[in-house]
């Protein structure tokens, strides 16, 4: 298991729990569009910092993307296993290959 694997199934533990026990448990009783919606503030947040130059604040919004994204996955009933499967599919693909062979639409 990796820390990612640990802290997807904390999330997963965390749905339909009181939303006054923990913040996790308050934004997946907000609903999926809610839960993108700090996912998308917090990867702001990433790339401001990236703007900056600041390594340290860099490394304390990716950490902040990363658990927003697990929480954005739990909400919509999408596994971290899934995700890790299909980067698994693409590896040794390149990217402009594997681009140009999804579907259209």
């Amino acid at each position: 298991m990796s820390i990612l694997h640990d802290l997807a199934a904390t999330i997963e533990a965390r749905k339909g729990t009181d939303p006054e026990s923990s913040w996790t448990a308050k934004l997946l009783a907000k609903g999926p569009e809610k839960c993108a919606e700090k996912f998308g503030e917090e990867a702001i947040e990433a790339i401001i910092e990236v703007a900056k130059g600041d390594r340290d604040k860099l490394t304390a919004e990716a950490a902040d993307v990363l658990y927003h994204l697990l929480v954005m996955l739990a909400a919509s009933d999408v596994a971290l296993d899934d995700v890790l499967a299909e980067l698994a599919r693409r590896q040794g693909v390149s990217g402009i290959a594997e681009k140009a062979a999804r579907p259209k639409g």
